[in-house]
């Protein structure tokens, strides 16, 4: 059973819904915000993209004191799958789920558009549907998905495997004319140390059916279905 939050401004919600109950056939719930614990049939929660709180103060800066998101710190801490798209991941970011922060794109404008990514590391919950160096397409729409983190924070993630993707071209080089917003080093994406937490920026749930015109996105949520599988036998 997967879990999708939804904030007061969340715009994404019924998208990763229909992603996981009409294509994936997966049961799937919503979750509100207010909720003070995770079901106990929860297996893996999303927090999608949007605009929670309206992203006053800083995106993720209000919906990171939401009383679910105690909710989902135990779940992670208890090794349950959380994934946040876009905003989802700002709000991880906020709420010290993940390393690092989000500043403004370096164009200072919201950009919306497709890019292409390459996998960093194909062997977490999130990418084993996916082989190392592959490279794939998927939509980004933000204003604030320039990550950064700190010089020893940034060695921490390296060595850890946690770079789950990056901002690449074609030839799967992660070149600075790739990178739409100025994330450092082309981070796109990116877990925890224990690896069942991710943030990505791009919408996995927006590419993730053949009517769409691009189906790499199905491929995040095939990898959390086999792993959840798996972790059944």
């Amino acid at each position: 059973m997967f879990g999708v939050v939804v904030f007061p401004g969340s715009n994404c919600d019924h998208d990763c819904y229909h992603v996981l109950k009409h294509v994936m056939n997966a049961p799937v719930r919503f979750i509100w915000h207010k909720e003070e614990a995770i079901p106990a049939d929860v297996e893996a929660v999303v927090l999608p993209g949007g605009f929670s709180y309206g992203d006053y103060l800083r995106t993720g800066a209000i919906a990171r004191f939401s009383p679910v998101m105690k909710a989902v710190e135990r779940f992670s801490k208890e090794g349950g799958l959380v994934i946040g798209i876009c905003n989802g991941f700002q709000i991880l970011l906020e709420a010290g789920l993940l390393p690092g922060a989000m500043l403004r794109n370096r164009g200072l404008k919201f950009i919306c558009k497709d890019v292409l990514l390459r996998v960093e590391n194909a062997s977490t919950p999130f990418t084993n549907a996916l082989s190392a160096g592959q490279v794939i397409r998927v939509p980004i729409a933000h204003a604030e998905g320039n990550y950064f983190i700190d010089p020893a924070g940034l060695e921490e993630l390296k060595r850890n495997g946690q770079i789950a993707f990056r901002y690449c071209n074609a030839t799967g080089e992660a070149a600075d004319e790739a990178n739409p917003n100025g994330s450092l080093e082309n981070i796109a994406g990116i877990t925890n140390r224990e690896g069942n937490v991710l943030g990505m920026m791009p919408h996995p749930e927006r590419c993730a059916e053949r009517v769409l015109g691009n189906e790499h996105g199905r491929l995040i949520f095939e990898s959390i279905l086999g792993h959840l599988s798996g972790a059944k036998k």
